[in-house]
């Protein structure tokens, strides 16, 4: 690393759909709190909790930092990919050396995937009323 402070704080903004994600990196031993809560009770499918240390195990970093977690809005699965966001962009707060690793492994990316909007004339965003001949 080539900040080794004590009491640095790194932060991260993490997006996907309609979640955000506020992230700071702490030093210390691997604890991961999202919104208070421990990662394996906010998160109940494993899956989601291996995407959130998914940039912490590419650059292992696993057990150097403690995670602070604000997430709102969206779904679960949303909110994963929106705290992995974070995390990676935290992650080059504190030691830029990482981006090669983290860029390659498409981390740093925001996902631009978003819900289409409704369209006139429609019921939803492509869903036309339904058909009668009479």
């Amino acid at each position: 690393m080539a900040k080794a402070d004590k009491s640095a704080k790194y932060y991260g903004t993490g997006r996907r759909k309609k979640s955000i994600a506020r992230v700071y990196l702490v030093p210390g031993k691997g604890e991961i709190k999202i919104n208070k809560r421990d990662i394996d009770d906010y998160f109940g499918l494993e899956t989601l909790k291996v995407i959130v240390r998914q940039p912490l195990t590419a650059t292992d970093t696993v057990d150097k930092f403690n995670v602070i977690v604000t997430v709102k809005g969206g779904g679960y699965t949303g909110q994963a990919g929106a705290v992995r966001h974070g995390i990676a962009r935290a992650l080059l707060q504190a030691d830029p050396d990482y981006r090669p690793t983290l860029k390659k492994a498409g981390y740093l990316t925001r996902d631009p995937r978003m819900k289409e909007r409704k369209k006139y004339g429609l019921k939803a965003a492509r869903r036309a009323p339904q058909f009668s001949k009479r």
